[in-house]
């Protein structure tokens, strides 16, 4: 304990030093200026990124967690700063990412007054946060802080929020820190249920036609290397969610690509012809089950997660087992007898080349006409040797950059899962380029999604961030746009996009950049954006009613795929 007695604005400073914080994403403001005039004595220690708007700081910090593990960490002021962070809390918590959100509040003297700024910003946290937490005393600020990223980072990761009154932020005294690595009313780590494994390897070990669904879990557990050692010893081909993506590297013979509306024919089909389903980490959200009904039917499913309240709540399974996807594999692996299965992998082989044919040839290398979305993905994978961290928007460009970017690394897919937030890519970008600056990191978006976010080319310039970013412009809302186009007669209700010149934009902001309109310029394109020492940024005009196949349809099952406008997956025959 210190000698002299400090106010609460620098415990909370010292607090996050002794977290190991080094980066905090943030935007000022009065119900938290003493916090920031605290941190002016310590950004040696502390660096502060000053985003253009709290959604971009939120946005960042998510993109730093994903990418490197750890909590991400943001500052907002109360009022306004603390409910533009909702959108990007919320999409944290559907995608379990790790942060500590802090927001200034007005002193506790004045709360129900309707004070300047004032909002009730705890209840309006608690539905999207692990734990929300007010604190009006200086004292408190310590052990608060030390609960909020055991919580965060433990169990199934995700945001907490600290709103910190005024006069806690200004009260005085004496600093002590201590960590916090267990709380009596959470548990974060389960006890491994051996009769389950048993079980679940007794499953395995009888399967026929076996199947591994990696999701999100894999990666935020480090299991990878786990995962890869499972497959390999019982020779089980590997499907992953969207978030799953680069838990096994894309070039991995038992990698057999993604899961859900816009995956791959033969994960998608197997899934309905396997006998056994391992799950590992992930949700069995609509987008991959389709239809409840016709899913699964032949399957038994074996469940692990590290959140209990995942199980049987939307797919009836045969087995769960509770706790951390590395946890959980390193004891299942001596109970996996080694197998082969060569006939239930050329059954993927089979599918694979249909879809090869009917749709990734079409997609990847148009004979002619305009530029199309999967050559640009294709050529910025090749350019960056497959091995960038991608991040994207959400609609039409992160679908096609989830089926044709590869991946060699773990942790190499950024990208808004769960919520589905439209100007996630661009800021999030940012916070995966400051958290992995070794590495190249390529943001694709469309030419509605960077629209939303597009200040935080100010946040690029400011500190000199060199990320790529790839706007693919079709001049549409493209998602819903084929929606419309399939769905709805083509009545092109308010999806039409009326576009700044990209390139220009950027330049303003001193940020280098070409505009692509013809297929023969693509190549040399990317490869000086892919050179750039700098932030670059790439607008490629692509074709107005490019369309994303193979499409499962909502109330269709897994095995119901439209291979086109107007061809259906014909399975008679295969």
């Amino acid at each position: 304990m210190s000698d002299h007695k400090i106010p609460g604005s620098e415990a909370l400073i010292r607090s996050l030093i002794a977290e190991g914080v080094d980066t905090v994403f943030g935007y000022p403001g009065g119900s938290i200026i003493n916090v920031y005039d605290r941190l002016y004595d310590y950004q040696d220690r502390l660096r502060h990124i000053l985003t253009r708007h709290e959604q971009g700081a939120i946005h960042a910090a998510q993109g730093f967690a994903r990418a490197t593990g750890r909590t991400g960490v943001v500052f907002a002021t109360s009022g306004p700063g603390a409910t533009n962070l909702v959108t990007g809390i919320g999409d944290a918590l559907m995608d379990s990412t790790p942060l500590v959100v802090i927001t200034g509040q007005v002193a506790s003297s004045v709360l129900g007054t309707d004070a300047f700024q004032e909002i009730d910003m705890v209840d309006i946290a608690n539905p999207i946060t692990k734990w929300a937490l007010q604190v009006r005393r200086a004292a408190d600020i310590p052990s608060a802080v030390a609960r909020a990223f055991f919580i965060a980072n433990s169990g199934r990761p995700g945001p907490v929020l600290l709103d910190i009154a005024k006069d806690a932020q200004q009260g005085l005294m004496e600093w002590s820190h201590e960590k916090c690595d267990y709380i009596r009313t959470y548990c974060d780590r389960p006890a491994l249920d051996y009769h389950a494994l048993s079980q679940a390897a007794g499953i395995i070990n009888s399967a026929v036609r076996p199947l591994i669904l990696s999701g999100h879990g894999v990666m935020i557990s480090g299991a990878e290397p786990q995962l890869r050692e499972l497959a390999e010893k019982a020779e089980i081909p590997v499907a992953s969610t969207l978030l799953g993506l680069s838990t096994l590297p894309s070039s991995h013979p038992l990698f057999r690509g993604m899961l859900g509306m816009h995956g791959n024919i033969a994960p998608n089909v197997s899934t309905n012809r396997a006998d056994v389903i391992i799950a590992i980490g992930m949700r069995f959200d609509d987008r991959v089950t389709g239809r409840l009904d016709g899913y699964a039917p032949h399957a038994r499913i074996i469940h692990i997660d590290i959140d209990a309240s995942e199980f049987n709540k939307n797919v009836p399974v045969h087995c769960t087992i509770h706790g951390d996807a590395r946890e959980v594999l390193t004891a299942l692996l001596p109970l996996v007898h080694p197998a082969r299965h060569p006939e239930w992998l050329a059954s993927f082989d089979r599918l694979d080349a249909i879809e090869k044919t009917e749709v990734i040839d079409r997609q990847t290398h148009p004979a002619s006409g305009p530029i199309l979305m999967g050559e640009v993905v294709d050529q910025v994978s090749t350019a960056t040797s497959d091995d960038a961290i991608l991040v994207t928007d959400v609609g039409q460009n992160q679908m096609l950059a989830a089926r044709y970017f590869r991946f060699s690394s773990p942790r190499s897919i950024i990208t808004s899962g769960g919520l589905g937030t439209m100007g996630f890519s661009l800021p999030a970008a940012i916070g995966a380029k400051i958290g992995c600056p070794g590495r190249q990191v390529c943001a694709f978006a469309g030419d509605g999604g960077i629209q939303m976010t597009v200040q935080e080319l100010g946040t690029i310039m400011a500190y000199d961030i060199p990320v790529k970013i790839i706007v693919l412009n079709n001049s549409f809302l493209g998602n819903v746009r084929q929606w419309q186009e399939l769905f709805f007669n083509a009545r092109y209700s308010q999806t039409p996009m009326t576009n700044p010149d990209f390139v220009t934009l950027a330049s303003a902001y001193g940020i280098p950049g070409e505009h692509i309109t013809d297929r023969a310029d693509l190549p040399e394109a990317i490869t000086r954006m892919v050179k750039s020492p700098t932030a670059y940024l790439l607008e490629v005009d692509i074709h107005k009613t490019d369309n994303i196949f193979p499409m499962m349809p909502l109330g269709a099952a897994v095995d119901e795929l439209m291979l086109n406008a107007t061809d259906r997956l014909d399975l008679s025959s295969l």
